[in-house]
Order: structure tokens, then C-alpha cells, then sequence
């Protein structure tokens, strides 16, 4: 019954916490590929090789379906294995959909043609690799017209959040944030586009003013996964236990990861 979590690091325990609270009853298996952590730095065809080993590891873990919580992976090469990788027995979910549906106040299955929606100036926070794939953007204009997106790269990041500098963390935040302002002043909602940034969720709501729209896939994940499963019961796929899974130190990942959440979580080697 378990349902596959993938991220290149420990920012998709953000979803898995939030999905974890939405369905109880359903295992998760987890993989965080540390050993070549981050992702938002690489290109294309080495985001897409490291996600695909990522995801045939979880089906291994019997996972028939498993959620890209990382949007660089998602950005990068989620398109690509769903055109021809992805075997019909199989699913891969990315976490951008949630957001778009949120932010267009439209069904991802609404197929009609892309319509004005309230929302018109968007920041986007993400990774490197994130933004320059534009795949925010490319989805977005298939359901809404006149949208002004702001992507803002946010680099080093990513890598303070895993070493646990909450310092920098926070410092390099603010910076962005001024960065993206002087781009957009006055963006009505702003997108967390990386699983990792809802750990800084208060610091980015702060710096950019309490009058902005701040949407986390944390918070719109479980609601759409839920949904899901509800409409494909048979996803659930054969495992029976939470695990979690990492390709770099179990002991130091483990450490870093129960400090995030602030509950123990236990990670073995793959």
C-alpha cells in the first residue's frame, strides 16, 4: 500500500509530513538522494538520470506510484519520462500541479481554453535548474492568460536548509526577496517552488509583506494526492511500512531530517 516520495534532499519531508497528517493510514517510502543533493545546480539530462534511478528504485520498493517532491526534478525531467519512460502500469505525480490549480481556481482536468484569472503579478522562489527550465510558465499559459510571473533563482538556499544554517538560511531569504522586488515591487501572490522553502515559510511571508499570497505545496499536496487516490485506489502499489530511504549518510541525514521535523526519523542506506 505504500505510496513512493522522491526528493534530491530532505525538503519533500515537508510534503510527506503534510500528506502523512491527510492520510494516516497510507505508508509512504521515501527517498532523498543526498549524495548528489542539490539538484536545482545540475543540468537537464543529469536531473533526468538521477530522477529516473530515484523513481525505479521506489517501484523496486513496490511504489506503483510515486510523487516527484522536488521541483527541479518535476521542472526538469517529469515531461520527459511521462512522454516516454513511465511503463502504463506506473504513475509519477510532480508537485507543480496543486499549485497551478490554486493559483487559476481551475481543475487540472478542465480542458477548456486558458482564461483571466485574479491573479496577475506572480513571484516565483526556486532553484536554479527550476527557473530555467520555465516550466512553471509553460504550464501556467495553458490555463490562464495575462499572468505576469517574476522567477527568482534562489541560490545557496537550498544548501543552507540541509546543513541546518538557519542563519544564513534566513540572510540569503531577505536577499532574494529584495531581489525579486526590485523586479516586481508588488507581486499579489508568491510561489514557494522548491519543497525545501516552507521551512522558511514565516522568514519569506515577512520579507515580503503580509498583504502577499504565499502558497506551499505543503499545504496543497495532500488535499490533491488525496484526491487522487481516491479516483485510483489501485496506485496504492504492495509495500506496508513508512520507510525512509537515502543514498548519502544514514546517521547525518537521519540527524538533519529529525530536526526538521522535530520528531525521530530513521533513514537507511540504499
Amino acid at each position: 500500500m505504500a505510496v513512493g516520495v522522491f526528493d534530491s534532499g530532505l525538503g519533500g519531508l515537508t510534503v510527506l509530513d503534510a500528506v502523512q497528517r491527510r492520510l494516516p493510514d497510507v505508508p509512504f517510502v521515501y527517498f532523498a538522494d543526498s549524495a548528489h543533493a542539490p539538484y536545482g545546480v545540475r543540468d537537464a539530462d543529469d536531473i533526468y538520470d538521477l530522477t529516473t534511478r530515484a523513481v525505479e528504485r521506489l517501484w523496486d520498493e513496490g511504489c506503483d506510484l510515486v510523487v516527484l517532491a522536488c521541483n527541479t526534478a518535476s521542472a526538469a525531467a517529469l515531461r520527459r519520462m511521462q512522454e516516454s519512460w513511465i511503463p502504463s502500469d506506473k504513475r509519477v505525480l510532480g508537485v507543480f500541479v496543486p499549485l497551478i490549480e490554486a493559483l487559476t481556481e481551475r481543475q487540472w482536468g478542465d480542458n477548456s481554453p486558458p482564461r483571466e484569472v485574479a491573479v496577475q503579478h506572480v513571484a516565483l522562489f526556486a532553484t536554479p535548474a527550476t527557473v530555467s527550465s520555465r516550466a512553471f510558465q509553460r504550464e501556467l499559459a495553458f490555463r490562464a492568460i495575462g499572468v505576469d510571473v517574476e522567477a527568482q533563482a534562489c541560490g545557496g538556499l537550498v544548501d543552507a536548509i540541509e546543513e541546518g544554517d538557519m542563519i544564513l538560511a534566513e540572510a540569503l531569504v531577505r536577499s532574494h526577496v529584495d531581489a525579486l522586488k526590485r523586479k516586481m515591487p508588488k507581486p499579489q501572490a508568491a510561489i514557494l517552488g522548491c519543497t525545501h522553502y516552507p521551512l522558511m515559510f514565516d522568514i519569506f511571508q515577512d520579507a515580503l509583506g503580509a498583504d502577499v499570497q504565499l502558497l506551499s505545496q505543503a499545504d496543497l499536496v495532500p488535499d490533491s494526492l488525496a484526491d487522487y487516490l481516491g479516483r485510483h485506489p489501485n496506485m496504492l502499489g504492495q509495500g506496508q511500512s513508512t520507510r525512509f530511504l537515502t543514498t548519502g549518510t544514514p546517521e547525518k541525514v537521519s540527524r538533519h531530517a529529525t530536526s526538521f521535523l522535530k520528531r525521530q526519523i530513521t533513514f537507511e542506506s540504499v
